[in-house]
């Protein structure tokens, strides 16, 4: 019997044929019915449509695929992932990175939590704790406390770890409101997501996330993150700052939520 309500789980892909391992996705669909996964092919040009199709030949219930003509990003690749979600009937939707850094089994935990009945969300956070197996590597670790904090203090939220790619959400008109149009910032578009949820709830969001300390974690060869990218955050974050403070801003923007 599956005791995991009915899930669907976003996967960007933007030429990922050699980090997808099907084994790893078909055992997981195998042993838990309830959760099915929409890869989203942001214009590869490899042969990840080939990988994503072998998935579906072998189990076309769970595994879905929608192509996106050209590559538009990590962020949009997502939000278009959830629109599509949002005209099935799932009671959760999530993302995970395609390279599977957070095992699919963090997804029985995150469901447990999400079964509360005032969480929304619930956010893997990769913490090194006795117990736990964090491989991250030194330098992007101490870059990502760093701007973890600065994250935190423009939110105005204690989150620990706002980059980790595994997250899930409650489907609830919410979370149609926070991804209804497209983000303002392209790497740290989990940043604005909870800025999002704040905006559409009036601040009060504390109580509705949980972050979950990974109990396994581990950095995979072939990660499309760039130094480039740290040296692009702090100019994101700022467009988020605007976007929190400027009242001006936050007028424009809540008028599409209200």
């Amino acid at each position: 019997m599956d005791i995991m309500p009915k899930t669907i789980i976003i996967i960007p892909c933007y030429n990922e044929s050699t980090r997808i391992d099907q084994d790893v996705f078909l055992e997981y669909a195998n042993k838990n019915s309830n959760v099915h996964f929409l890869f989203v092919n942001d214009g590869s040009t490899d042969n990840t449509s080939e990988i994503i199709q072998e998935l579906s030949n072998k189990n076309s219930e769970q595994f879905l695929e929608k192509n996106l003509e050209s590559n538009r990003g990590k962020a949009e690749a997502v939000r278009q992932g959830f629109l599509e979600a949002f005209r099935m009937n799932f009671e959760c939707i999530g993302f995970f990175d395609a390279d599977l850094a957070t095992p699919l089994s963090a997804l029985n935990s995150f469901s447990q939590l999400l079964e509360k009945k005032d969480i929304f969300i619930v956010i893997g956070s990769r913490v090194r704790l006795l117990g736990r197996k964090i491989e991250r590597a030194p330098l992007r670790h101490y870059i990502g406390r760093i701007f973890a904090t600065f994250a935190s203090i423009i939110l105005h939220i204690p989150v620990y770890d706002t980059q980790c790619g595994a997250k899930i959400f409650k489907n609830n008109e919410i979370l149609r409101k926070v991804f209804s149009s497209p983000f303002k910032v392209k790497w740290i578009f989990d940043v604005e997501i909870l800025g999002r949820y704040k905006l559409v709830m009036n601040n009060i969001i504390e109580n509705h996330i949980i972050e979950y300390p990974l109990e396994q974690w581990r950095d995979i060869k072939g990660s499309k993150i760039k130094m480039t990218d740290f040296i692009k955050a702090p100019f994101e974050l700022l467009k988020i700052l605007l976007l929190m403070r400027s009242s001006s801003i936050i007028n424009t923007y809540t008028k599409r939520f209200h």
